[in-house]
C-alpha cells in the first residue's frame, strides 16, 4: 500500500481521477489534489497510487523528450542562421560545404560553439567567415554568447593513386615554370611560397633544377646540408622561416655534371623520399625545357595546377607556349600567369604578348604585373625573399594577390575533381561532371564497365575483345569512385577489378537518356 504524504492535513477532498483536467493527460496528479491541512497523513487506494508513479513517470519522458526536440530546434536555427554565409569560391554555403563541425548547444545558458573546418589554413577569407558566423548566430533571440573556432581540413591528395610515403600528405603540388632561363621563375617559386607561408598555410619548396638549382643563394637557412635518416633511408629537408626547403644544391654536390636518365632518378629520388610531413602547399621550382625532367616530375607527381612565369618578350613566349601545350597534354590546369614587364620592350613584343593574347592563345585568366624592381633582385641574390624582407612593399602586395588567387584556385579545382564522378544509387547512373565544364551527364554503370580498355578486357597485342559484353551484369554498381589525378578516376567493381576510366572517355560512352525514376528509399 502506498502513502502519500500531505503535512498537516485536515480534510482531504478527491476529484474524481476519471475525469482529464484540460490541462491534458500529462498534467501533474497534484493539479488534481484538493488538499485541506491536516497533521494526519493521506492514504490513497492502489489504484490512484499507481496512477500517480505512472503519471509522474511519462512527466519526466515528456520533458526529456520536450528537451530533445527544444535542442534539434536549436540545432537547426543555428545550422540555417550560419546557411547565409556563402562561400565565394564555391558559391555555396558554408553548412552544405560541410565546413560546420563540433556543434555544442547549452540553450539554458544561451550558449552555443562550434568550430568551422575550411580546405586550407591560407584561406583568404577566413577572418570573414568567422565573423559573419559570430553575427549571425547572435542575432538568434535565445542566444548569449558565441564561440567560433577556426581550423583547417588535414593535408591530403585528391590522387587516389599509390603516392610515395613522402607525398601522402600533401594536399597541394604547384608547378611554376616559364620553361624559358632567366625570367624570373626562381624568384616567383620563393617568394610565392613565402606569401603563403606568411596567410598561415604549410609550405614547402622543391628546387628541381639539377644543373643550376636557385633555392641555395635565393634562402638562407641555418643548416646548409640536407640530412639523412639511416633507419628510414629518407631525407629531412632543411628549413628557413618555417619553410621546408630541397635543393640539389643543399646535397653537397653543387651543380650536377651527369645525363638526363641519371638526373630523373635524383629528382624521383630528392622528391618522393624526403619526409616533408604534413603540407598545405608545396611550391616546385621547375627547371628550364620540356624534356625529361619535366614529364617525369608532371607524370610521377600529381601536380594540382601552374603557375606560368615569362616576360613579354616574344622570344621569352616562344619557350614559354611549348611549356603550356606540355601541360595541357597532361592535364595540369593553370592557375595564372605573370608577365615581368621592363622599359626596353620592341612595339611588335609587346603586341604579341599582350594580355588579351595570353587569353586568347592559352586561355589563362588570371593574369599578373610584377614590376622588375632593383631590390626585388638584390633580395633574391642576398638569401632573403623580397616578400619577407619587405612584406609592406608594391612586390609583396602583387605576390599577396598571387597567393590569393593560387588558394582560390586550388579549393575551386580540388572540389571540381572531387565531385566530377559520382555514383546516383537513387537512379542507379554514374553523373559525370568534367572538371572545368558545365556539362553534366547520366551514364550506366554497365557500359562503363563494358568499354575498360586495360589489359584485362582487350588483347594489348592484337586489339581483341577479352571482356564479353555478357560478362558484366546490368545491374552491376560500383563500389567506390575516387579522383586520380586531374584527368581520371579509379572505379572499383564488386569483383575487385579497379578501372581506371579517364574523362576524355567518359566523354565519349553512350549517355542516359530516359533517366530512370528514383528507387524507392530502402529499395
Amino acid at each position: 500500500m502506498q502513502l502519500l504524504y500531505a503535512p498537516t492535513c485536515h480534510n482531504l477532498s478527491l476529484r474524481s481521477l476519471h475525469t482529464r483536467p484540460k490541462e491534458g493527460l500529462f498534467s501533474s496528479l497534484e493539479k488534481w489534489l484538493h488538499l485541506s491541512v491536516n497533521n494526519q497523513p493521506c492514504k490513497l487506494p492502489p489504484r490512484k497510487c499507481f496512477y500517480l508513479k505512472k503519471t509522474r513517470a511519462l512527466n519526466s519522458s515528456v520533458q526529456a523528450g520536450y528537451s530533445a526536440v527544444s535542442t534539434r530546434n536549436a540545432e537547426s536555427d543555428v545550422l540555417k542562421a550560419l546557411s547565409q554565409i556563402i562561400d565565394p569560391d564555391f558559391g555555396t554555403d558554408i553548412v552544405s560545404c560541410g565546413f560546420v563541425k563540433d556543434l555544442n548547444i547549452d540553450e539554458a545558458q544561451g550558449e552555443v560553439s562550434f568550430r568551422l573546418e575550411l580546405t586550407t589554413p591560407a584561406c583568404p577569407v577566413k577572418d570573414m567567415f568567422e565573423q559573419k558566423a559570430n553575427e549571425v548566430v547572435a542575432l538568434l533571440p535565445w542566444v548569449k554568447n558565441v564561440k567560433v573556432t577556426m581550423s583547417a581540413q588535414p593535408a591530403r591528395p585528391v590522387y587516389a593513386g599509390q603516392l610515395p610515403q613522402g607525398l601522402q600528405t600533401i594536399s597541394n603540388i604547384i608547378a611554376v615554370s616559364s620553361c624559358k632561363g632567366g625570367v624570373g621563375k626562381s624568384t616567383v617559386a620563393v617568394n610565392l611560397a613565402y606569401t603563403l607561408a606568411g596567410m598561415g598555410a604549410r609550405v614547402g619548396i622543391f628546387d628541381a633544377d639539377v644543373y643550376g638549382p636557385s633555392l641555395p643563394t635565393m634562402v638562407s637557412p641555418e643548416n646548409r646540408l640536407l640530412e639523412m635518416n639511416p633507419e628510414k633511408r629518407t631525407i629531412i629537408p632543411t628549413e628557413y622561416m618555417g619553410v621546408k626547403l630541397v635543393s640539389f644544391g643543399f646535397a653537397g654536390q653543387g651543380r650536377a655534371i651527369m645525363r638526363g636518365p641519371m638526373v630523373s632518378g635524383v629528382i624521383d629520388q630528392l622528391l618522393t623520399t624526403t619526409e616533408w610531413g604534413e603540407l598545405d602547399y608545396l611550391v616546385i621550382d621547375m627547371p628550364p625545357g620540356t624534356g625529361d625532367i619535366q614529364l617525369t616530375l608532371c607524370q610521377v607527381v600529381p601536380l594540382t595546377a601552374a603557375v606560368i612565369v615569362t616576360t613579354p618578350q616574344k622570344l621569352a613566349f616562344i619557350d614559354v607556349a611549348k611549356g603550356v601545350r606540355m601541360f595541357s597534354k597532361l592535364k595540369v590546369w593553370f592557375v595564372s600567369s605573370l608577365q615581368s614587364p621592363s622599359n626596353c620592350i620592341s612595339t611588335c613584343a609587346m603586341r604579341c604578348c599582350s594580355r588579351e593574347y595570353v587569353v586568347q592563345q592559352f586561355g589563362i585568366p588570371h593574369l599578373f604585373d610584377l614590376p622588375i624592381r632593383p631590390t626585388l633582385s638584390a633580395s633574391g641574390d642576398g638569401g632573403m625573399p623580397e616578400v619577407a624582407a619587405d612584406p609592406q612593399g608594391e612586390v609583396a602586395k602583387i605576390f599577396q594577390n598571387l597567393g590569393v588567387c593560387v588558394v582560390q584556385q586550388c579549393a575551386k579545382i580540388r572540389q571540381q575533381v572531387s565531385t566530377a564522378v559520382t555514383y546516383d544509387k537513387s537512379i542507379k547512373a554514374i553523373k559525370v561532371r568534367v572538371p572545368d565544364s558545365e556539362e553534366e551527364f547520366l551514364l550506366h554503370p554497365a557500359t562503363v564497365r563494358r568499354n575498360d580498355r586495360s589489359a584485362q578486357s582487350v588483347d594489348e597485342w592484337t586489339g581483341e575483345q577479352k571482356l564479353q559484353y555478357a560478362d558484366v551484369p546490368e545491374d552491376i554498381e560500383p563500389e567506390e569512385i575516387r579522383p586520380m589525378g586531374n584527368y581520371a578516376v579509379q572505379i572499383t567493381w564488386p569483383d575487385g577489378f579497379s578501372q581506371i576510366a579517364p574523362y576524355d572517355q567518359l566523354q565519349t560512352m553512350e549517355r542516359l537518356v530516359d533517366v530512370p525514376e528514383p528507387a524507392p528509399i530502402g529499395a
